[in-house]
This record gives structure tokens, sequence and C-alpha cells, in this order.
């Protein structure tokens, strides 16, 4: 893991910070997505980029921000790369902690983003993890979650070469993590078909990741108390 305050090896910033607040108690930082190989460099007008920046501010009005630093993972480049995806995202919660100190961070990403995050959910700070439509391979690897919130968000189908996201709860209920699945009935990956359902649900488990103990009934936590996905 990255030492907190030390500079990614490239000497660039892996943290983008859109907002930062006088008094800082939380972070809310996001992820895209992006393809499983390319090497290219990100580039802020990409498809994966511009599909989080709706989603991204609805979240944000889920969080006081008079108080919550929002920021997003800059990866050096576009594809996963074989896990360059999952340190740069180390990397930012390094820089997070350099500029915030220890404060609970929510992680909200979408597609290569969410592999991301649930990748990075192992390192201290964070809190919890918002995956949309994530792309989890078969077999991938669950980090130690002990006390970390999950909520995974879906379509209908998944890829088959994909793992079944319920079956990722559970092994994250097995890792110590509050996890639940919530499936967006005519929702694809990308997030088109019923958008404003997927950018409500997304802003709503934010909120309640960040504030678990508020006694809100909904979805969210509907879905961390069920054996079986919530059809929305």
């Amino acid at each position: 893991m990255p030492v907190p305050g030390q500079a990614m090896p490239s000497g660039d910033t892996a943290l983008w910070v859109r907002h930062s607040p006088e008094r800082i108690q939380a972070a809310l930082v996001t992820l895209h997505g992006g393809p499983a190989a390319d090497h290219h460099p990100v580039r802020p007008w990409q498809l994966s980029a511009l599909r989080m920046r709706p989603v991204a501010r609805i979240a944000a009005s889920a969080v006081p921000l008079e108080t919550t630093l929002l920021g997003q993972v800059r990866y050096r480049q576009r594809g996963w790369n074989e896990g360059a995806a999952e340190v740069d995202t180390l990397w930012a919660l390094s820089e997070l902690n350099r500029l915030t100190g220890d404060v609970p961070v929510v992680l909200l990403g979408y597609a290569m983003g969410a592999r991301a995050a649930l990748r990075a959910a192992v390192h201290p700070q964070v809190l919890g993890v918002v995956a949309l439509a994530p792309w989890l391979p078969k077999k991938e690897r669950v980090s130690p979650l002990s006390g970390r919130s999950i909520l995974i968000m879906h379509g209908d189908s998944v890829p088959p070469t994909d793992t079944e996201p319920m079956d990722y709860v559970q092994q994250a209920r097995a890792a110590g993590a509050r996890a639940g699945a919530l499936v967006v009935h005519g929702g694809g990956p990308r997030m088109l078909h019923r958008a404003g359902v997927w950018q409500d649900l997304a802003a709503r488990a934010v909120g309640q990741v960040l504030r678990p103990d508020n006694g809100e009934f909904s979805p969210v936590s509907q879905a961390w108390s069920s054996d079986r996905p919530l059809v929305i």
C-alpha cells in the first residue's frame, strides 16, 4: 500500500479535488470506468468519465458539503491494465490522507472504477463502497472488509464472464462487511436506461454509508439485510 503523503511514481497527482471545504470531516471519491486493457492516457471527455458526471453530481447532494471533500481518482491510463487502476486508487487515498488526515471515505465507482473501489476498500479510511455496474471477473478476490458497507447495483443481466453480484456479496459478508445488491430492472451496464433511478439510488447509498445510524428505511437498507438481490 502506498505510504501516506508519498507522491506517485510518475510525479503526478492521483486525486483530483473538486470541492474542499474549510473543515473536512469526510470525503466522497468517485471512480469512472474503463476497458480491461488500454495504456493511453485518460481524457476528461472520454465516455466512461462523462457517464459518471451526473451520478457524482446527484451523489454530492446526499452529503453535507460544508464538511465533505469531493474528489475523483485520476488514473494514469485508461484501462485496468493488470491492476494499475487499483494502484492509482490507493495512491489517491494516500494523497487524501495527506490533505485531510484520517477522515472516513466513501468510494463511488462505476464498472472498472467499481472494481478498483472494491479492491481499495482494504484502505483503513474507507468506510464503504457503492459499486455501480461493477466489472467483477470470475474468481475476483475479496479484500478484508471488516466494518465496511458495500452496495452493488447492476442491471438485469450479468456477463457470463463475470462473478454473480450476489456471490460477491456473500463473500463480502463472510469477510466482515455489511453488503447487499440492488438490481435496476431494465437497466443496462451503461446506466442509460432509467438513469434517474441509478442516480437516486447511488445518492441514497452514499448517504447511508456515510451516516449508517440515521435510521432511514430504504431499498439500500433492505438490500443490506436481504439474502437475495432486491429488484427496483
